[in-house]
């Protein structure tokens, strides 16, 4: 336990970053600034600080079932590190971005609200605490959706906290069934219980899996629980998109539902609940991509795309199987930095030409060749193309699908479903790199300048993580961060 002691600083420090910094004057950006720089290095410090590190944490002492338990395996501290990575590039960002915002003391404490509560779904070892931490995310991303106040913005996020509370209330529900039967909701102590449960406790079991299922199906945007998320990814402001799509749907939404999945109900290869969820992964692939390749508002185009990329995640952990899961969350990672990035990417343009829309865009690339040229690195290592991340992750997905035997002949369909989404995929990056910023620029862009020196460099620095995230599979580096990860789920 003496190596776990900084484990709830994972918390604490984002948490104390969102009460100090309304304190700061508004007209302080400097110090505002300062201080949300500091709060996401401290926390990248200390997520670096705890790997290799693993068992669990009694808060105050008090042991489960009693006390607050806080756990930390190769899963958790792989979706910390994803967390607090992509989060102070996204805050570097956010440092200039919210000079066009008047509220930067506001903004800092939902933002880091929402990450204390997305490093507090990660960490936690029962299913309540589970339950607020989520629901702290889920609040603070509510207000952010709506943080420009606009019409379109206020209309998006009522829709997404209408349906966030749908499936806040589903998760609660089966929580209150799964503790009234079974007096615990200690993951560890309740997976024992439901593995030696009688037969009359199967019904019950079954019902609280169907209502996690849907209520982190919603979380995580998975068709065809994604109605929320086309409207409050583009809505948001750009900092936001990229923590909404990149971490949050991950978080609260993938992992959860994976993590009870395995860890509680005990998912193997070939049931039906691993079924079920590379069903509703291959649908996410082909509607979220179809969709996308119809839009011309950039960010609600990558919108769309989150909803496929998600499916990649989802097809991959589904499987149940070793080069599946380490598969899934691969790409999981991977699409965590190269969709946060192209966000950033669709924020930088739309703040220096005021439009979402590719077809009044063209030939930006011109103007702002730092935006241009890490866009194309993004959208190069999403649709799959060798030598970036997103190459490596997706191709690992396909082989594992049809490696999958314990999955019948609709393996193949799977894997065929795998190849057209990323042929989609790569359709409609061309497409933004094409109208958006190759071809001749407008009269009307002349004027237009790069983003700031501290957007373009968050930009930049996600834009090497699509390069270098290749590494992650090698055999060094994937026995190091990888497989501690797959293992918790798959030995």
């Amino acid at each position: 336990m003496a190596d776990l002691n900084l484990l709830p600083l994972a918390v604490a420090i984002p948490l104390a970053a969102a009460f100090l910094v309304p304190l700061v004057p508004k007209k302080s950006r400097a110090l505002a600034n300062a201080i949300a720089l500091l709060a996401s290095v401290g926390l990248a410090a200390v997520v670096l600080y705890l790997l290799g590190r693993s068992g669990s944490y009694a808060v105050g002492g008090w042991k489960a079932p009693v006390g607050i338990e806080l756990r930390l395996d190769g899963l958790s501290w792989l979706m910390l590190a994803v967390v607090a990575g992509v989060s102070l590039c996204i805050v570097l960002y956010a440092t200039r971005y919210m000079d066009h915002y008047t509220a930067r003391g506001k903004f800092y404490a939902l933002f880091f609200l929402m990450i204390a509560g997305m490093c507090g779904v990660v960490i936690t070892g029962d299913l309540f605490n589970m339950y607020v931490f989520l629901e702290i995310a889920a609040i603070a991303s509510y207000a952010l959706v709506a943080f420009g106040c606009e019409a379109e913005e206020l209309e998006a996020s009522f829709k997404y906290a209408v349906l966030g509370s749908i499936a806040s209330s589903f998760v609660l529900l089966a929580l209150a069934l799964l503790y009234g039967r079974f007096g615990t909701v200690n993951l560890t102590q309740l997976a024992g219980k439901i593995g030696s449960a009688s037969e009359g406790a199967k019904p019950l079991i079954t019902f609280a899996k169907v209502l996690l299922f849907v209520g982190f199906g919603l979380k995580a945007a998975l068709v065809p629980f994604h109605a929320w998320l086309p409207d409050a990814h583009p809505s948001a402001p750009a900092p936001v998109s990229a923590m909404l799509s990149g971490l949050l749907i991950k978080t609260i939404g993938v992992y959860a539902l994976v993590r009870l999945a395995f860890t509680v109900f005990g998912l193997t290869a070939g049931d039906k609940v691993s079924v079920a969820l590379m069903t509703l992964a291959a649908l996410s692939i082909l509607a979220g991509n179809v969709l996308a390749l119809a839009q011309w508002d950039f960010k609600r185009l990558l919108a769309y795309s989150s909803i496929a990329q998600i499916g990649y995640v989802v097809l991959g952990i589904g499987l149940a199987t070793p080069l599946g899961v380490a598969a899934g969350l691969f790409h999981l990672v991977n699409h965590s930095v190269f969709k946060s990035l192209l966000f950033l990417n669709a924020g930088a343009v739309e703040q220096a030409t005021g439009t979402r829309r590719l077809d009044e865009m063209g030939g930006l690339r011109e103007r702002m060749p730092v935006t241009g040229a890490t866009s194309m690195v993004a959208s190069m290592s999403i649709a799959g193309v060798p030598p970036f991340s997103g190459f490596f992750s997706k191709l690992l997905v396909i082989v594992a699908c049809v490696q999958a035997t314990s999955v019948g002949p609709i393996r193949y369909v799977f894997a065929l479903v795998a190849v057209v989404g990323s042929v989609i995929t790569l359709a409609y990056l061309l497409k933004v790199q094409r109208h958006g910023f190759f071809g001749k620029l407008r009269d009307k862009w002349r004027d237009v300048r790069e983003a700031p020196f501290m957007m373009s460099s968050a930009m930049v620095l996600l834009a090497v993580a699509c390069l270098a995230l290749s590494l992650l599979w090698l055999p060094g580096v994937r026995e190091l961060i990888l497989d501690p990860a797959r293992k918790v789920l798959v030995p």
